[in-house]
């Protein structure tokens, strides 16, 4: 069974239909990149998957569990909503860090509510019974997160005085502290400086060897032809091609994914 399995997904804003029967599947360990022109729909369909926008139709499941069902959908309290995310971890392209807390806490704030919220109805939290220890945990884990994003040295440092690229770094860092399911980038290199991207890239490049699945919205069409598994091309709402990086980029069977690629090569 697939981890993620995304089903006739339509999104529309008023008429502009963005969104047009939206189906694939990944597998757990699998990397996804969505390669697309500006406009085409990956971005929305990347805050379909962590209910940021509510499609008008299909079906998202992971792990078996039907997440979202258009057809069978009622007015959801905001904590059902919550809960669903969290199968989904988010980075957005524009960091969205909390510039009053530093660093340590953009990274335990959100674990912390969660933590709160669960020992209310379950009366437990990653094996304890208490806040303090909860706390505890949540620590311990956003400081090996820290760690494995090579930003140890800045857990008291505001966001401010950090580099886009480190900035960056702590959101991929926040983003994990919730253990997803599947981590989603949203063109994760589009606000840095070229020297920059590396170290994103590298971060992620990690991610993906310790298979951890992974969706990418990116414009990095190396990146994307080395890190991923598979690789949808997408174009005015609807999917052109979806395979893997050698058939998409080396034997694409549309014209319009080779008119893409050869204007990104040529650019």
């Amino acid at each position: 069974m697939s981890m993620l399995n995304v089903d006739n997904i339509q999104k529309s804003f008023g008429k502009n239909e963005v969104l047009k029967n939206i189906s694939f599947s990944l597998e757990k360990g699998e990397v996804l990149a969505i390669i697309g022109s500006s406009g085409s729909g990956k971005t929305t369909l990347l805050r379909c998957l962590n209910f940021l926008e509510r499609p008008q139709k299909g079906k998202i499941t992971v792990n078996g569990e039907v997440l979202f069902d258009g057809d069978a959908y009622s007015k959801q309290k905001e904590s059902e909503i919550r809960k669903k995310r969290l199968h989904f971890g988010m980075v957005f392209q524009s960091f969205n860090l909390f510039p009053q807390y530093k660093v340590i806490e953009n990274i335990v704030l959100a674990p912390q509510l969660q933590a709160k919220e669960q020992l209310k109805s379950t009366g437990e939290y990653m094996g304890v019974k208490t806040y303090k220890e909860a706390q505890q945990k949540i620590m311990e884990n956003a400081l090996v997160l820290l760690e494995k994003v090579g930003l140890s040295e800045k857990k008291d440092a505001y966001p401010c005085s950090l580099s886009g690229g480190q900035q960056q770094r702590v959101a991929i860092a926040r983003a994990l502290a919730l253990n997803p399911d599947i981590l989603c980038f949203d063109e994760p290199t589009s606000a840095l400086d070229p020297e920059l991207t590396g170290e994103i890239l590298k971060v992620i490049r990690s991610l993906a060897e310790e298979q951890m699945t992974m969706v990418i919205v990116t414009h990095e069409m190396a990146f994307a032809k080395q890190v991923s598994d598979r690789v949808i091309f997408m174009d005015g709402g609807v999917i052109i091609e979806n395979g893997t990086p050698e058939e998409v980029f080396e034997q694409s069977q549309n014209e319009r994914t080779r008119q893409f690629l050869q204007r990104y090569n040529n650019s």
